[in-house]
């Protein structure tokens, strides 16, 4: 199982960071060490000292793809369920301004807690969902999927030539703007479609 992860596909969050709108996604990874699951604390890690959430619906891969049509991209993804992606932010920042790779900051060990998943069936329309986290139950962030720069079908479709899509894959897919620092104490609820989808706390 691979995590495959979306960076700026919400223009609000690209001007907030002062990033370059992109012409097509761009991608990093994070390995399955990353996950946590079943609303298992996050631990802060020692090597930043300015960590940031960034809420983000997350697809489950149902079969197995490659070189995915967008047209039939729908038919590779089973669940939706929503995640945190974690970055160390210092740590991006001091690598971005030398030209290199981000990926400790992106894909360290717990970075990246995700929910249960939904079926897709669930929900009537993948291009219109709602969904928003909460800090110590203050509103951070807020999207929906019809704001995002690239579709669930053009993610799909982009990474598929590049890597090769198996069942149980997970897919972020971007947030939205409100990033912030977290500090140990704070706790995040996670919801989608206005269901409490996870609910844990920064050590």
């Amino acid at each position: 199982m691979k995590i495959i992860a979306i960076g700026r596909n919400y223009a609000a969050h690209i001007e907030e960071l002062k990033n370059e709108k992109p012409t097509e996604p761009v991608v990093f990874g994070k390995p399955e060490t990353a996950i946590l699951r079943q609303n298992a604390p996050f631990y802060l890690p020692d090597f930043s000292k300015d960590v940031h959430h960034e809420v983000e619906i997350v697809l489950r891969i149902g079969k197995t793809g490659k070189f995915v049509e967008s047209a039939f991209a729908h038919k590779y993804i089973d669940a939706v369920g929503l995640g945190v992606d974690f970055t160390a932010r210092d740590i991006q920042d001091q690598l971005k301004k030398k030209g290199l790779p981000w990926e400790i900051a992106k894909a360290f060990d717990g970075s990246a807690p995700v929910s249960e998943f939904l079926p897709v069936t669930d929900f009537a329309d993948l291009n219109n969902l709602n969904f928003s986290l909460t800090v110590n139950e203050e509103l951070r962030q807020k999207g929906n999927t019809n704001m995002m720069i690239f579709s669930f079908a053009e993610i799909v479709s982009y990474v598929s030539r590049f890597f090769t899509l198996k069942t149980g894959d997970l897919i972020f897919t971007g947030t939205p703007q409100g990033v912030a620092a977290v500090k140990a104490g704070d706790r995040l609820k996670g919801f989608l479609e206005e269901k409490l989808m996870f609910d844990f706390e920064v050590k």
